[in-house]
């Protein structure tokens, strides 16, 4: 099988603070920026890496979800337990000083895990934990 990770989504309550963290502080390229029905979606992803994109959706976006789900929704996300995602960098004290110099919300530190990794925790403006391991 020929299987590759195209776009993994990650929600947003504000377009415009989730497109900073991720173009401005991360340095992700935006790839499409589409809005509906007053709601938007941001697709980015690391210049180099054409393939793979994150999409920065409104969670209320699906008509499925119940307005008390919504609200779940947004109580998981304002205590970041609802998404999240791991990158990975070669540099991970240099990353770690440029997110945390722009006053990103750090939750941990460059830190040797005890299951084998080396990385790092912070939280986009959404809530959702952004883990970066050190690559080899």
């Amino acid at each position: 099988m020929d299987i590759t990770i195209h776009a993994s989504f990650l929600p947003h309550d504000d377009a415009d603070a989730a497109l900073a963290f991720y173009r401005d502080t991360l340095g992700f390229e935006v790839r499409k920026d589409v809005g509906y029905g007053g709601m938007r979606w941001i697709t980015v992803g690391p210049v180099d890496q054409p393939g793979t994109s994150i999409v920065l959706t409104p969670p209320a976006a699906d008509p499925g979800v119940t307005d008390d789900e919504r609200r779940t929704i947004a109580e998981m996300m304002a205590k970041g337990t609802y998404a999240g995602i791991l990158l990975a960098t070669r540099d991970l004290d240099g990353v770690f000083d440029r997110v945390q110099a722009t006053g990103a919300e750090v939750v941990q530190e460059p830190t040797e895990q005890p299951y084998g990794v080396r990385d790092c925790a912070f939280r986009d403006p959404a809530g959702n934990m952004v883990r970066i391991q050190q690559l080899d």
